[in-house]
């Protein structure tokens, strides 16, 4: 399976404008075994109730029906099961999803895929669920960046609710620029539209990929890349005479600038532009604002 994905990453790589065919039959018998025995015993169950041992107690058996079923495009993913968890620092709590023993599997080996495709897209700004990188060292970019380049103005953003209100259009617009396989692009809508339980009751997803899913940290660096980071290299930087640059980590973003009234003009210029996403301040830093970006 490695070797494939590093096969898939050097053709996305080397043919940046060519949408890549036959993924999904990457996740197949020998990916999905892979992905079982790689995955925490431990963590909690999602609506089947299914744990890694009881799975295992007829594995062979197990994944080769997911496989058939997924042969068939009979393969549905069950509702994510919603859980509230403490958010650091804070007396708020953030949602989370919990998948369904077998949506985890198949979530896993897709978002390898993913990744293999479109991490060569990425650009070097961008830190969060990307192989080889972390939080840290996103830390050091901004450090390396305020030390070494001519900056004065820092404006430190987080987008309010940004996994939970991703729009499920522009996300498969996004997907359409690289991908062509149309079952892997099917398997991708099952997902988005699988549904919430929360407290017994099953919600609609219209919008959004709940944290917790395997396949969303990808699917948001994906948005993200054409919404926001490909906008500030392409329109911001290149219009502004000062120097500016930005560290993105999933939602959580630090823009840098020489020039104050060029830190005025990105709040502007986001205000203007195409989109909406909500940049919320740290907490004691004032009022949410709503900001625009360019989808």
């Amino acid at each position: 399976m490695e070797t494939k994905l590093a096969r898939i990453a050097r053709i996305a790589k080397e043919r940046p404008k060519e949408r890549i065919t036959s993924l999904a039959g990457l996740i197949d018998k020998e990916s999905l075994t892979e992905r079982h025995n790689q995955l925490n015993g431990r963590k909690a169950a999602g609506v089947d109730q299914v744990t890694k041992d009881e799975y295992e107690s007829n594995l062979e058996n197990n994944i080769e029906s997911l496989v058939e079923q997924m042969k068939r495009q009979a393969y549905k993913p069950q509702p994510v099961k919603r859980v509230y968890i403490p958010k650091p620092g804070t007396d708020d709590k953030r949602p989370l999803g919990i998948l369904a023993y077998e949506d985890k599997l198949v979530q896993s080996v897709l978002s390898d895929i993913l990744n293999a495709v479109y991490d060569g897209d990425f650009l070097d700004c961008s830190y969060g669920f990307r192989p080889n990188r972390g939080c840290h060292d996103a830390l050091k970019a901004v450090n390396k960046i305020i030390q070494d380049k001519n900056i004065h103005y820092v404006v430190d953003a987080d987008i309010r609710g940004f996994f939970d209100n991703m729009d499920h259009e522009w996300i498969m617009k996004f997907i359409d620029h690289r991908i062509a396989d149309v079952n892997l692009r099917r398997l991708l809508v099952r997902f988005l539209k699988s549904g919430l339980m929360e407290n017994g009751e099953r919600h609609e997803t219209l919008v959004g990929a709940p944290q917790g899913g395997q396949v969303s940290p990808i699917l948001g660096n994906v948005y993200l890349h054409y919404a926001l980071d490909l906008w500030f290299e392409k329109v911001i930087r290149k219009r502004f005479k000062g120097a500016a640059y930005m560290v993105r980590y999933a939602d959580d973003s630090v823009f840098c600038f020489e020039r104050k009234e060029e830190a005025q003009e990105f709040y502007r210029l986001q205000a203007t532009s195409p989109g909406r996403v909500i940049f919320s301040p740290r907490k004691g830093e004032g009022p949410v604002e709503e900001r625009g970006l360019a989808p």
